[in-house]
């Protein structure tokens, strides 16, 4: 198993709790962040603008995605150069559509060649991804995120569409995949082989970076004991039957 320290993928925190990402900021492996209006709500977030703003206070010029909340296109563009405004690191997230499943290609295409930097969010398909790259424009960074996770969800190995979203992505080599919503932390690993450029996690997955290679015998004690101190603080007590 790889370690931390030689993962082939970057790690970017997902999450809308500034303490968060202050506590994640001040991890040197941690390369950038992402947020959802989803996870804002979560976080009590009242005033979008100026969470974002402290947002970016707090994460020392590395990248960070915020998302436009519109469902009309007009009204997504409109929103999306407002936030780009707010900051040279900042990816402005556009959903691969709306909620009438109306193709958000056009739209991507034109703030791509307008310079700004977009991160295509929700997508689960190859066909999608193939889709969103040849609106990409070739000299703008920018980053599309497939939730492997939601795939996993539907039974399916999110592996081998992983692979076939880079393969897919290699026209625009200034665009990177994310793997989004892992369950787990193996999957950091899992992106890594099958090429993806990030892996965005919320900060209960990646705490857990402290266990990548722990001896296994020693987590097993280490389990063992948890059980039994948690018995003993309850105070459980199985009573012997009484002799015939």
């Amino acid at each position: 198993m790889s370690t931390v320290p030689n993962l082939k993928v970057k790690l970017f925190a997902d999450g809308a709790d500034l303490a968060g990402i202050k506590e994640m900021a001040a991890n040197p492996a941690i390369k950038g962040f992402t947020t959802n209006p989803t996870l804002m709500r979560k976080a009590g977030v009242a005033d979008y603008k100026a969470f974002a703003l402290q947002a970016l206070q707090g994460v020392s010029g590395r990248p960070i995605s915020f998302e436009v909340f519109a469902d009309e296109f007009g009204e997504m563009e409109k929103q999306a150069h407002e936030i780009a405004s707010w900051g040279r690191n900042i990816y402005v997230k556009i959903p691969v559509m709306n909620t009438r499943r109306e193709f958000s290609g056009p739209l991507v295409e034109r703030l791509s060649r307008a310079g700004v930097q977009v991160n295509v969010t929700a997508l689960m398909t190859t066909e999608q991804v193939a889709r969103v790259t040849e609106r990409l424009a070739p000299d703008t960074p920018a980053i599309i995120s497939v939730f492997a996770g939601r795939i996993a969800d539907t039974g399916r190995d999110p592996m081998p569409i992983m692979a076939a979203c880079v393969k897919a992505m290699k026209a625009k080599p200034k665009a990177e995949l994310i793997w989004a919503s892992p369950r787990e932390l193996l999957n950091i690993f899992q992106a890594g082989d099958v090429g993806c450029h990030i892996i965005t996690a919320t900060n209960d997955i990646l705490k857990k970076l402290s266990l990548v290679g722990k001896d296994l015998d020693d987590y097993s004690l280490e389990t063992v004991e948890m059980f039994y101190k948690d018995a003993k603080t309850a105070g459980y007590s199985i009573a012997a039957r009484a002799a015939a």
